[in-house]
């Protein structure tokens, strides 16, 4: 299984990855981010898994929501926007399952193909098509 730094807490569904708190990790799971995080986002050991090209996932029910204040809530989706823009992939650990590189080759590997409804990395998708 996939070895992932966990960010916050552990995702209420199962994302596919084993969690561990310090290297070595092959992606990141943000699992909760509060208001003051989310809004202020510099989390240096997510910053530097991007910049190092691994594969870092937010779970969007630890994210947190303001209904209720249009303008905090107006800038929560700009900090997504953001954090999307930097190359995070949202997952909400639904139907939609992600395959990650790693697991693009034990596919590959075995002649298996996603399932329906899957969500690959760019990675995963190149390893998938053969072109890495």
């Amino acid at each position: 299984m996939t070895k992932a730094l966990l960010i916050g807490q552990e995702p209420l569904m199962p994302l596919g990855f084993s969690y561990v708190r310090e290297k070595p990790y092959d992606a990141v799971v943000i699992g909760s981010l509060t208001l003051g995080e989310l809004l202020r986002f510099r989390e240096e050991r997510v910053l530097a898994a991007l910049a190092e090209g691994k594969s870092v996932y937010l779970y969007t029910p630890g994210l947190p929501e303001s209904p209720k204040n249009r303008a905090l809530s107006g800038s929560l989706s700009a900090a997504q926007r953001e954090l999307k823009n930097w190359g995070v992939l949202f997952t909400d650990g639904g139907r939609k399952r992600l395959i990650t590189a790693e697991e693009a080759k034990q596919l590959r590997a075995s002649g298996q193909s996603p399932g329906p409804g899957a969500v690959l990395t760019p990675l995963a998708k190149e390893i998938l098509e053969g072109t890495k």
